[in-house]
Parts: C-alpha cells; structure tokens; sequence
C-alpha cells in the first residue's frame, strides 16, 4: 500500500499508524484524509491485530489542517448556491469518516502524542480510546481561532472525555491545553518525559491489551461506544445480548487455566 501521509507497521500483534510529515507538522492535506480510511481497513483486514497505535513524527504531533487545501475546499464549489453547499456537506462528512474509522474501530486505539496536537489533531485524538502525551504537549480546539465551528469530531467525542464546562471552555477560547491538566482530568493516561518515552509507553500499554483475549476486547470496546448513545438499561441489554452471543469460545475456558496455573494464556487471532 503506497502512502504519503502514513506509515503502517505491525509486529506482535500491535499495529503501529505514523503521522510522517514532521516537517510540515503533520498538517492534514488532501491525501492525509483518504490514507487514514485505507490504513484502517487494512488493520481491520488483519485478524493478528488486537490494538493500534497512532504516532507521529517531527516537534508537534499535528497542526491540523493543512490550511491551503481546506481553504481551497472551502470555496472551490461554483455555480448554484444550494448545490455548492450540499456537495459542501458531503465533504465534511466524507472528513468525519476518516475519524470515524478510528472510533469504530474494533481494537483499542492509543494515541501517542509529542508538542502541539492542534485543531483536526484534536479531533483525532479524541478519536481512539486513550492518549499518551509527552509533559510539553498540549491541546487546542483550534477551531475558534479561525473563526469556524470545530466539524469532525472534537465537539461530539470530547464532552465524553472533560466535563462540560471545560469542554465549553476550551471550545470558546481555543487557549492551551497543558499535559498536567489533561492528565488532572483523565484526557491523558499517562505522561511521559519526551517523545520516545511516549512511543514506548504507548507501545507497552497497546502490548498489554493485546496480550488479552481479543474477543473480550472487542467486545468491551464495542459495549462502551454503544454506552455513550444509549441509557443505562440499554446499554446492559446490549451487553447481555453480546455476551450471549460471544461467550462461548475458548478464550474463557484459556483464562480460567491461566489463572489456575498461574501462566498467561494464549488466545487465538479474531478472524478477519
């Protein structure tokens, strides 16, 4: 698979997603949005993958959006007023997709993030299900300072992940969002003291997961996403009804012999 954005590597069973334009801060362009969709279909594909790192290179995990190429996608549809803005709409929705695929995927995604993560970078890193960040990260809802309303996920996901008031806060002011407040409030797992520090704490955390039964995982994963949309008695017939239909595979009966002789048990691939 050739990649301008991207890199992919896997190895015991974590596959490892790089942002690789450091030199251009990892701005989002044109190929950026399309490559992320193609990455993880290709993980998807990979039944020996049971959780995803999303690295990056350079000073700064991301800047965001590359600001040509969305200046460009902003005013490049001529012609009927209603027709620009509805091609307009499936334009951003073809952008919420490319985050879209990481929420939804099916193995735990930890970001592993260096310097600045700026608007889109945001929106990406509320995306997977834990952050990692090195002690002079920071985050900005980049947004405001641009004088648009932030469209790819930061305002939906990022509410389930500070409380309201800060969420808002941030939202309105587009200010800093240091490493010891992300990690005051739970946004970071964990701090590291530089960028190889994160890519290995990350690494470890991602191996640990994967070590677990991968049905379990999933099924985990896929009962906390419904959870964010559901209430309280749905979200546990959802679980019911997962369990009823997954808890039948020999992972259970590996841990239980695990756990009695005290060895970690070994749990075959999900199938693709």
């Amino acid at each position: 698979m050739e990649l301008e954005t991207l890199t992919l590597a896997v190895a015991d069973h974590v596959a490892t997603v790089t942002l690789c334009r450091g030199a251009q801060l990892n701005t989002m362009n044109a190929a950026f949005w399309d490559e992320m969709p193609r990455v993880f279909a290709a993980i998807d594909a990979d039944p020996s993958v049971r959780a995803v790192v999303i690295a990056s290179t350079g000073k700064h995990f991301s800047a965001g959006l590359d600001l040509g190429w969305a200046g460009q996608s902003l005013t490049g549809h001529a012609g009927d007023a209603g027709r620009a803005r509805e091609a307009f709409l499936r334009h951003v929705k073809r952008l919420q997709q490319t985050f879209n695929v990481i929420d939804r995927a099916r193995m735990p995604v930890i970001a592993a993030v260096q310097g600045g993560c700026i608007g889109a970078g945001v929106d990406l890193v509320t995306a997977c299900d834990l952050r990692v960040g090195t002690a002079d990260c920071f985050f900005t809802v980049q947004e405001i300072n641009v004088g648009i309303v932030a469209d790819v996920g930061t305002l939906q996901r990022l509410p389930y992940l500070l409380p309201q008031g800060l969420v808002r806060e941030l939202a309105y002011t587009g200010r800093r969002f240091g490493a010891a407040e992300a990690k005051h409030w739970g946004f970071l797992n964990r701090v590291e003291v530089n960028h190889a520090a994160v890519i290995a704490s990350a690494t470890a955390l991602a191996t640990e997961i994967a070590a677990k039964s991968p049905l379990a995982i999933t099924g985990i994963k896929a009962v906390l996403n419904h959870g964010r949309d559901a209430t309280i008695a749905q979200g546990l017939d959802y679980v019911a009804t997962w369990n009823a239909g997954m808890l039948q595979g020999g992972d259970l009966r590996a841990a239980m012999i695990g756990q009695a002789a005290k060895t970690a048990p070994v749990f075959a691939d999900l199938v693709a």
